[in-house]
């Protein structure tokens, strides 16, 4: 009787990078320059960077983004203007492009590190009896004390077993008593299975996802679990002038993305 073991097949994992210029806070900052080089070019080397995605690309309504890709031989592919968010536009690449995993890593997010997407995808490649049933899953990291009461800083609050109870804007958890509960920061890349992704694109937009302008909300309102995996690195988003100028300190002293 034979003892060999089967071999379990690595599931096919593509990162997708959304970009679209159509930013109101700060115009056309994918394009902008970060210390001598246009932001998305270090969000794409610190994806690529990770070993655990087999393929990286971008995925963007405009042409002047795609002639960047090509100028940096980036790989990249025009999706629909009428995305409404990042995840939409990753779901039309999945109709074209085939994976088990698709991972939707913010264009605007220039401190990335491959640490973060091989925290994200733990919990979705850990072997075992319970490989496979996470669906979702996203990343948190403690919150800064002075971000707490930021709206722009989103909050998580998880369950025992890892699983999101809640994101928002709002500063969650209130330690009413002094209790010295540490909030989360949530960090918006998402890990998706095929199927999951499909489920999302099908749901309809949720009152607490338009209410709070987070999407991963339409997945609570329709009891889908978001499964939350944790990092020590925090990021910074790059949504106005400061932020761009902060960045740019971070990544001229050594920190974030790889060149």
């Amino acid at each position: 009787m034979s003892s060999a073991k089967t071999e379990v097949p690595q599931p096919r994992i593509l990162g997708v990078i959304p970009a679209r210029l159509g930013s109101t806070r700060l115009p056309r900052k994918m394009l902008l320059d970060i210390a001598g080089e246009p932001m998305l070019a270090w969000v794409y080397r610190a994806a690529r960077a990770c070993s655990a995605l087999d393929q990286v690309l971008i995925a963007t309504d405009a042409a002047e983004i795609m002639h960047l890709a090509e100028r940096y031989g980036f790989p990249a592919v025009f999706t629909p203007e009428d995305c409404p968010s990042g995840t939409d536009r990753v779901y039309a690449v999945a109709q074209a492009i085939p994976a088990d995993i698709y991972v939707n890593i913010q264009g605007d997010e220039p401190l990335l590190r491959p640490e973060h997407l091989e925290s994200l995808l733990a919990p979705m490649l850990a072997p075992g009896p319970d490989a496979g049933r996470v669906g979702i899953a996203t990343l948190a990291t403690p919150c800064p004390r002075e971000q707490f009461s930021m709206p722009s800083v989103v909050k998580v609050v998880c369950a025992s077993d890892g699983r999101a109870l809640y994101f928002s804007r709002a500063p969650i958890p209130l330690d009413r008593d002094g209790a010295g509960v540490r909030p989360l920061k949530h960090l918006g890349v998402y890990a998706f299975r095929k199927e999951a992704l499909e489920r999302f694109a099908q749901l309809p937009p949720g009152r607490l996802e338009q209410t709070e302008k987070l999407e991963q909300l339409r997945l609570l309102e329709h009891g889908i679990d978001i499964w939350v995996a944790h990092t020590p690195f925090d990021t910074r988003g790059v949504d106005t002038e400061e932020d761009l100028r902060a960045v740019e300190t971070l990544l001229l002293s050594g920190a974030g993305a790889h060149r």
